[in-house]
């Protein structure tokens, strides 16, 4: 949930720790960590045994800096070696400490939320799966926090609905169920008018992928005009197809941490649902646009490996470049257009949860422009209205590589890439890691050259 909110909240005249909405769209720029902590990442000059840990916290003992969580492991740099990874909890002189082990180190590394305070030298990102519970609950408006002018902001009972939905995802944790919701009598009905409206355009204006998905989850997934979907069966489904999961959301995310979700193939989703009221309009991402809109194209191939390179460029991306991701995000994943058989089609999850800006987006007012990150990641856009401008893209396959050429102009002195078995991130920065990613591949080729060969006999 990425998109669509105006709120600023303000406590003794000052921005809280929440994110917060910066100009130019829908960027949200990420709060601090409440917990101000530093994650070091280092390994010993000389290959030794997992003993050696213990002199390096002496290091942290004498500077009286407090550990929140300790571990060591092979190292992916140094053959034969061990890696160490410490996190930091405010106080002491870490300062100290980080100036002894830069000396002492043969790999050094530190990631912070707090970098910019000299505390660190990359912008803090999750490395494993289970670190989404790290940022899931940094959200800019929490439940029942509606604006005045959100249509259920006098509805004492919706207001109430909408706190519980926001206190199930707040207490989720990654591996655990997604919690099932009963839906009231008027949910339902106000889902099932904006189900029927939406699948009566989806034949004439929806890409193919699209429709060819969303009979599957009208099969497996409990999909109609009388019922709503739940996040985990569909989470299930979605893994199957392409290995994407959901995870409830109670709020609004910073766009750094939503894009950080999308490396790992999670899409942080809503449970709730729009204002009765007006079934045709809400203000904000619901379960409507999360279910409707984006799923059906998750479990795409081509397009979860599209989705899933932007999130790994975000990675440790500077804050103008998160903008500039998010952008793109905007332009595509939200309100994209493709052409398909000569015509054009939409794939973006707000066109295809809006039946009016749907017919509109392809009616032929609106201006449309051919995909280019370089030119999509500096255009400005309206969050209330319509889009004015549409970017188009020829295919998935096609917006992908110009994403992941993209992703190369972003200033990291590091890759990344994504680990499938363990669900972590592998930060690339040292030459054996390349090596040892190259005799991979060189494997995985050799499976492909052989099974091409049979298929030739």
């Amino acid at each position: 949930m990425m998109n669509q909110i105006q709120k600023i909240e303000i406590i003794d005249g000052s921005p809280t720790d929440k994110p917060i909405l910066m100009s130019g769209g829908n960027y949200i720029k990420e709060g601090s960590d409440p917990a101000k902590s530093t994650c070091l990442i280092f390994s010993s000059k000389m290959a030794d045994e997992v003993g050696t840990l213990s002199n390096y916290l002496q290091l942290f003992a004498k500077h009286k800096v407090n550990l929140l969580h300790i571990e060591s492991r092979s190292s992916l740099r140094q053959p034969n070696g061990y890696e160490f990874v410490v996190e930091c909890a405010p106080g002491g002189n870490l300062s100290a400490v980080v100036e002894a082990l830069e000396k002492q180190c043969e790999y050094f590394s530190i990631i912070s939320r707090n970098y910019k305070d000299n505390l660190g030298t990359v912008p803090w990102f999750p490395r494993r799966i289970r670190d989404l519970d790290k940022f899931a609950n940094q959200i800019l408006s929490y439940g029942n926090e509606l604006d005045s002018d959100h249509p259920g902001f006098t509805d004492s009972v919706y207001c109430e609905r909408r706190k519980y939905f926001a206190d199930l995802a707040y207490n989720y944790k990654h591996g655990q169920p997604i919690p099932t919701v009963v839906y009231t009598k008027k949910e339902i009905e106000t889902w099932g008018v904006i189900f029927r409206k939406l699948t009566s355009l989806y034949p004439k204006y929806a890409c193919k992928e699209h429709n060819h998905v969303f009979q599957l989850l009208i099969e497996n997934c409990g999909y109609s005009e009388n019922h709503i979907p739940q996040l985990e069966d569909i989470s299930n489904f979605l893994k199957d197809c392409t290995g994407f999961t959901l995870r409830p959301v109670a709020g609004l995310l910073s766009s750094r941490d939503f894009l950080a979700g999308l490396a790992f193939r999670v899409f942080h989703s809503t449970q709730y649902i729009r204002h009765y009221s007006q079934p045709l309009y809400t203000p904000e991402p619901d379960v409507c646009h999360e279910v409707l809109g984006h799923v059906p194209l998750f479990a795409d191939p081509d397009f979860a490996q599209f989705a899933q390179v932007i999130g790994l460029a975000s990675l440790g991306a500077p804050d103008e470049y998160i903008q500039k991701l998010a952008t793109c995000f905007w332009f595509t994943v939200e309100f994209g257009l493709c052409r398909q058989n000569g015509e054009l089609k939409a794939y973006g999850a707000g066109l295809l949860s809006s039946f009016g800006e749907l017919q509109y987006s392809l009616s032929g007012k609106p201006e449309l422009k051919p995909f280019d990150p370089e030119t999509t990641a500096l255009q400005k856009y309206p969050i209330t209205e319509y889009q004015p401008i549409y970017f188009v893209a020829e295919n998935f396959d096609d917006v992908k590589e110009k994403m992941i050429k993209y992703a190369h102009t972003i200033p990291r002195n590091f890759g990344v890439t994504y680990d499938f078995y363990t669900q972590s991130i592998r930060i690339i920065n040292s030459k054996h890691q390349v090596e040892k990613l190259i005799d991979n591949v060189s494997r995985e080729l050799q499976i492909l050259a052989n099974a091409l060969r049979k298929l030739k006999n």
